[in-house]
C-alpha cells in the first residue's frame, strides 16, 4: 500500500509537439483551407495531462518518451519550465518525436491528426524502476501509447495499492488485463459510445451510460461536452454535473485538463465526486482563458469543455 503522504500523480503517457493553425473553418475533404496563423504547442495527451495535474498543485513526475531531435528538445524543456520530475522521459535516437496538427477554427472546435514517434517506443524495463513509483499517490494512463506499457504500468500501481485513472482516448478495444486494474475510467460520449454504450446526448444518457461501463470498470466518468457529465462509481453512487457556463475561446485540451486536474485532486486524497467538481471548474476556465471563475461567468454562452 502507499504511505500516507504519497501524493504525486505519475502520468505514463505521450508527449507530442502540436502545431496549431487557426482557420475561419476546417477543412473538408479535398479543401484547401486558408488560415491566419500558426504556432507550435506543447501536446499529447500525457503531457497536457502532467502539466494540468501540476498547475492544480500536485507534484507530478513523467514517463514517456521523445525523440533526439528539435521537436524532444521542445517537450523536455517545457516539462522543465512547468517543474513537472521527468527523469523517467527516455530521449529514443532513432525515432522521431510524437507531433501532431491541428486546425482551430473561429468557433474553437478543432480537429487533428497525430503522429506517434518515439511515444510507441517506450522502453518497458523503464517501469521497473524503484524511484519511479517513490511517493506515487496516483497513476494516470492513456490509449496514445502502446497497450503493452499500459498493462505493465497498471499492474506495478496496482500492486504498490496506488489507484489507477484510464482516460481511454482515442477508444480502442480494451484487454481484460487491464480493465480489471482500472479504478476510474474517463471517457467522452464518442469513446463511451465505441466501448460499448449506448449514444450520449444528453446528462441522462450519460449517466447510464457510466452504469453501463461501471460493470466492467468500477468507477466511471462520462462527459458529454456542453451538456456535462455523470459519474457512476464503485460503490454505486451516481452524480450528473451540468457544463459551467463560459464564452468558449477554444476546446482544444480541455479534456486533459480534466483528468489532470481529478488526477491531482484524487492523489491528495478527495473523493471522487469533489475530484470531478473540481476538475469541471478548472476545464472551464481553461476553455474560457479566463483568469479565475468569476472572470468565466457569462450567459447565453454553452460550455463545450470535454466533447
Amino acid at each position: 500500500m502507499p504511505k500516507p503522504d504519497a501524493t504525486i500523480v505519475l502520468v505514463v503517457g505521450s508527449l507530442h509537439h502540436d502545431i496549431m493553425i487557426e482557420a475561419d473553418h476546417l477543412p473538408r475533404r479535398d479543401e484547401t483551407a486558408v488560415g491566419r496563423r500558426w504556432y507550435p504547442k506543447f501536446g499529447g495527451k500525457g503531457g497536457n495531462q502532467a502539466v494540468a495535474a501540476q498547475r492544480a498543485g500536485g507534484a507530478t513526475r513523467m514517463a514517456g518518451a521523445v525523440g533526439k531531435d528539435g521537436f524532444g528538445a521542445f517537450l523536455t524543456a517545457r516539462l522543465d519550465a512547468e517543474g513537472i520530475d521527468r527523469r523517467f522521459v527516455q530521449e529514443i535516437a532513432d525515432l522521431g518525436s510524437g507531433m501532431s496538427v491541428a486546425v482551430v477554427d473561429a468557433g474553437g472546435n478543432y480537429a487533428a491528426t497525430i503522429v506517434s514517434g518515439a511515444n510507441l517506443g517506450i522502453d518497458p524495463r523503464l517501469l521497473d524502476d524503484e524511484a519511479l513509483w517513490s511517493g506515487v499517490g496516483a497513476l494516470v494512463l492513456q490509449n496514445e501509447i502502446p497497450e503493452a506499457i499500459n498493462i505493465a504500468a497498471a499492474t506495478r500501481a496496482r500492486r504498490r495499492g496506488m489507484r489507477v485513472i484510464l482516460n481511454a482516448a482515442p477508444a480502442r478495444v480494451l484487454p481484460l488485463a487491464l480493465r480489471t486494474m482500472v479504478d476510474v475510467l474517463v471517457v467522452n460520449a464518442v469513446e463511451a459510445e465505441m466501448m460499448g454504450a449506448e449514444p450520449v446526448t444528453d446528462l441522462a444518457s450519460a449517466l447510464s451510460a457510466a452504469r453501463n461501463l461501471a460493470a466492467s470498470f468500477g468507477s466511471v466518468i462520462v462527459t458529454a461536452g456542453s451538456a456535462g457529465l455523470a459519474v457512476w462509481t464503485l460503490e454505486d453512487e451516481q452524480m450528473t454535473l451540468a457544463a459551467r457556463m463560459v464564452q468558449v475561446v477554444s476546446s482544444h485540451g480541455a479534456g486533459d485538463c480534466f483528468v489532470g486536474t481529478l488526477a491531482a485532486a484524487m492523489a491528495r486524497g478527495a473523493p471522487l465526486i469533489e475530484a470531478c467538481e473540481t476538475a469541471s471548474q478548472a476545464a472551464a476556465l481553461h476553455v474560457s482563458a479566463q483568469p479565475d471563475p468569476a472572470a468565466a461567468q457569462v450567459s447565453d454562452e454553452e460550455c463545450s469543455w470535454l466533447t
